[in-house]
């Protein structure tokens, strides 16, 4: 059995092939539920693929070649699809009760527009039956569901008789079918648009496109009436397109003009010839004689009316034509630009022209105003100008005329104009007397004549700024006349006069009159100054420059330490002038400086006191105590403590312990005890080292009244010196509790904010808080630096700062250190 029912056959190799075509059984039996059937016989359920079949009962395959009858005559039919005798059989089979519709008698609006390319099946009563069913109860099976599909679409926002979609754009009715009558192609019979399609889609293809489409497909199959002559067609371009054509071939390309100018050789003639560009190859023509000679022969006909030069001369008029008209178009649209062009440039010159104008008149008007000016500063004239005439004058210019203010060289005109007036009225000026004597008047030229512009502190400024040229020109001479003939000691009236006009001249001549002309003054009166015969105080004419020039002061506080501890060297705790004159310096000074200076020159004074102090019980002389402990505030506490554990409280217990041991009046031990307790302060008994001491002595006490050894012990002396230590103990207690409490609402209302400030700056002023904090002494070395650094001295110990390093000297080089191995080796 072959499986030609299955696949095609080739008629010449007879080799079976699949074949996929839609054939007509295959589009008259889609529908069709009552086709019939192939059913497998006893022979090819034995045999499978090798049994043999009859061709009678071949069944049609999916579209597979037939063998056709090549003897047959061509037959071509005007429209639809020709049948075979055995499609004709199966329809009338199928369809006997009903007759089909011929096509005289359909009606003349049902005429066929289009070819009619599908099949003639109908389906029957029971079997297709699409478009019969009205969908008035569309959704009426859902009565013998749960109606899940509905409750979906209400969920979703579906309301019942609108279209689906966000903006309900969607149909309202399912789509509905329409029965064809006969058994033709779609359109065959008319219209088939259904009412809901003519409601939803009321736009649809015009008939005349419709006819001109089915009269272009119906003429493919027709003979030309003409007999194969076609009539010549003209392509006809307009100017319009001519011109488009134009503008395109003005944006060529670089490579394509290069291309258009390339030599080209043509060797394809008899002779040879030569272009200039492609473009020329596609308008050669041939020459009569260059074509070659056809034969004639009976079907040949002779060429009526050949002229080729004609055709080539009406050509080239045509182009040359045509480049006229896109050369006009480009000239007229070049034209037209330079027009617009044209018109902006009027535009923009009327504007600048207007500016002009405006400009030529303020100028002029101002040219006027300074005339005027002019004028009034002749001697001759009857009213001279002044000082606040000529600023009002300038504060009119301001006002009106800005921009030519600003622009105009105002320093040129401050010189012709303001500057004789102003030497004029500074001429009798005293500053040291009449400190306050124009600055007002200065004050407003400062607003007219100065550029807005930062100026940095050099001279060269000058040239661009009328304010600070005026004040460095006009103003200084009379400053530095009058500095000249001041005396330092004398500093009020000089101090006042730079108060007054700090705030109205130029920032860079105050720091030129403060380092150029006052501090030389003051450094040559510190050199002379003399702190043994000298009657006035140093600080009453060099404290009161400190707001002025602060930091500046600094070269001078080395010389005055050093006349100091000259002047101190035979100085006795007995004379209280030392503290007087030092004391103000205290605040001045850096902490580290001020504490060297007192640990260098006052310290050794006061012990060498304290070891002069004789302690006896019965007959004692305070005036040395007192000398030592004036001192306290001037001297840090911890070099107090130091001077106290060195040189009093040894002799004071040996005293305490010799008088116990000579059976003493406990009364009166408690007395010299709590009245030497007294002459200390509260800061100084706060002190660890102090406390230790008393305590030292209480315990001694302590033993003493426990002891058994020795003869007759004072009644009541034991509960007293218990009673005592009890008090002095809970006393100290209390004070410390006291204080502690003191540093929690200082620092709660300080905050973090100020906390954060007492942090050091820098490195060094973190060492020289260490130093404080551990009694040693931190101060720079005068005169010694380490390739560049300034040296130090911490204890005993010589050192250097560089970047946040701290180097110390060892035996052959500087050896970097932590600030904690540096605290252990100063101790």
């Amino acid at each position: 059995m072959s499986m030609s029912h299955l696949y095609g056959t080739d008629g010449e190799d007879g080799v079976e092939m699949e074949n996929f075509e839609v054939s007509d059984w295959d589009l008259q039996n889609e529908f069709n539920p009552h086709r019939q059937r192939h059913r497998q016989t006893k022979e090819e359920a034995t045999y499978g693929v090798w049994a043999e079949r009859d061709s009678d009962e071949e069944r049609p395959s999916f579209g597979g070649k037939r063998s056709r009858d090549y003897s047959a005559p061509v037959n071509f039919i005007s429209a639809g699809l020709k049948k075979s005798a055995a499609e004709d059989v199966s329809e009338e089979d199928s369809d006997e009760d009903e007759k089909p519709v011929k096509q005289e008698e359909v009606p003349k609006e049902f005429v066929p527009k289009k070819l009619k390319t599908g099949g003639n099946f109908k389906p029957s009563q029971k079997g297709f039956v699409g478009g019969t069913k009205s969908f008035v109860d569309f959704g009426s099976w859902e009565r013998h569901t749960k109606g899940i599909g509905q409750k979906l679409l209400k969920k979703m926002g579906y309301v019942p008789g609108r279209g689906l979609g966000k903006n309900a754009q969607g149909i309202i009715n399912p789509i509905e079918a329409k029965q064809r009558k006969g058994k033709g192609a779609v359109g065959a019979y008319g219209s088939e648009r259904t009412s809901q399609s003519l409601q939803d889609f009321p736009v649809v293809d015009s008939e005349e496109e419709a006819e001109e489409e089915f009269q272009k497909e119906l003429s493919q199959w027709r003979k030309d009436p003409n007999g194969g002559k076609k009539k010549p067609k003209y392509s006809y371009k307009t100017v319009e397109e001519l011109k488009a054509k134009g503008r395109i071939s003005k944006q060529l390309s670089a490579p394509q003009k290069e291309l258009s100018q390339v030599k080209v050789i043509d060797m394809t003639g008899r002779e040879q010839k030569v272009y200039y560009s492609y473009s020329q190859i596609s308008h050669k023509h041939n020459i009569p004689d260059d074509s070659p000679q056809q034969p004639v022969g009976k079907d040949s006909k002779p060429q009526g009316f050949a002229l080729p030069e004609l055709e080539h001369n009406l050509q080239l008029l045509i182009d040359i034509t045509e480049q006229e008209i896109i050369q006009n178009d480009r000239q007229l649209q070049y034209e037209r630009d330079m027009v617009v062009n044209l018109t902006h440039e009027i535009q923009k010159m009327s504007e600048v022209l207007s500016h002009e104008e405006k400009a030529i008149s303020n100028l002029s008007k101002v040219l006027e105003m300074v005339e005027e000016c002019e004028r009034r500063m002749q001697p001759s004239c009857e009213n001279p100008l002044t000082l606040d005439e000529c600023a009002k004058i300038f504060e009119t210019l301001q006002d009106k005329y800005y921009e030519e203010y600003r622009m105009s060289d105002r320093v040129d005109l401050a010189v012709a104009i303001v500057y004789p007036l102003m030497k004029d009225y500074f001429k009798n000026w005293d500053p040291l007397k009449d400190c306050t004597y124009g600055t007002e008047i200065i004050g407003k030229w400062k607003s007219l004549l100065e550029n807005d512009q930062l100026l940095s502190h050099s001279g060269q400024d000058l040239s661009t700024d009328a304010f600070h040229r005026l004040m460095w020109e006009i103003w200084m001479p009379y400053v530095r006349n009058i500095v000249a003939q001041w005396q330092p000691r004398n500093c009020g009236s000089m101090v006042d006069f730079l108060d007054s006009w700090v705030n109205v001249i130029p920032v860079w001549i105050l720091d030129n009159i403060l380092d150029q002309l006052i501090f030389p003054k003051l450094q040559k009166e510190v050199e002379s100054w003399n702190p043994l015969t000298d009657t006035v105080p140093i600080h009453s004419w060099i404290h009161p420059w400190l707001p002025l020039m602060q930091a500046r002061l600094e070269p001078l506080y080395s010389p005055i330490r050093n006349k100091l501890a000259n002047a101190l060297q035979k100085w006795h705790p007995s004379d209280s002038s030392a503290k007087l004159i030092l004391q103000p310096w205290k605040d001045v000074f850096t902490p580290g400086s001020w504490e060297a200076f007192m640990v260098k020159n006052i310290v050794p004074k006061l012990g060498m006191c304290l070891n002069e102090l004789i302690i006896n019980p019965h007959q004692q002389h305070m005036d040395a105590f007192y000398w030592v402990i004036d001192w306290e505030g001037m001297i840090s506490v911890s070099s107090l403590v130091g001077l106290l554990e060195k040189h009093f409280f040894p002799k004071w217990l040996q005293v305490l312990c010799s008088w116990l041991s000579n059976s003493p009046n406990y009364e009166e031990i408690t007395k010299w005890y709590l009245g030497w307790k007294s002459m200390f302060s509260d800061q100084v008994l706060a002190h660890p080292s102090i406390k230790d001491k008393f305590n030292e002595a209480l315990d001694i006490m302590n033993r003493a009244v426990s002891s058994s050894v020795g003869g007759y012990m004072q009644p009541g002396a034991r509960e007293n010196i218990a009673y005592l230590t009890h008090t002095e103990r809970r006393k100290d207690f209390q004070y410390e509790a006291m204080q502690e409490r003191r540093e929690a609402e200082n620092m709660a209302q300080r905050g973090i904010g100020v906390a954060a400030s007492s942090v050091p700056m820098n490195f060094k002023d973190l060492i020289q808080t260490k130093a404080e904090e551990h009694n040693i002494v931190f101060m720079p070395v005068i005169g010694k630096r380490h390739e560049g650094k300034q040296l130090y001295t911490f204890g005993r110990i010589v050192i250097y700062i560089d970047r946040g390093v701290v180097f110390v000297q060892g035996e052959k080089t500087w050896v970097p250190t932590s600030l904690q191995s540096l605290i252990d080796m100063a101790k």
